[in-house]
């Protein structure tokens, strides 16, 4: 996560909890680690925009509900349980939200990402 002063400036997610579920580091790729994190959204749930670390290739697959996405200059798409998309290293996130106003989504992100990146998220200031 971004620290405090990161933070400060940008706007809030809702109704969205991340949690990180998983942390290994890859054994033939000194340096590089892979890192599973858990987003929960609850109805109209959202996170703000932002962008990750900068050495993150990221796959997540939705496991429950409907999730809302779209990144860069593309369309925003929405995802149903069993789907998959993918983040590349630089990659701005510009929406990512429950597709529900009434149920819940939930999706897990894979980070392939250096071992030493501490902020996995950074969200956009206003």
């Amino acid at each position: 996560m971004a620290p405090a002063s990161a933070l400060a400036d940008a706007p809030a997610a809702r109704n969205a909890k991340v949690t990180l579920v998983y942390e290994h580091a890859l054994p033939d790729v000194p340096g590089k680690s892979l890192k599973g994190v858990l987003v929960e959204y609850g109805p109209g749930g959202y996170s703000p925009a932002h962008t990750h670390a900068k050495s993150a290739l990221i796959y997540a697959t939705v496991l429950e509900g409907a999730v809302r996405s779209k990144a860069n200059d593309g369309p925003v798409r929405t995802y149903r349980v069993g789907e998959s998309f993918t983040e590349l290293p630089g990659d701005h996130h510009g929406v990512s939200a429950n597709a529900s106003d009434t149920e819940p989504s939930k999706l897990l992100a894979v980070f392939v990402v250096d071992t030493a990146e501490t902020e996995l998220t950074i969200p956009d200031r206003r």
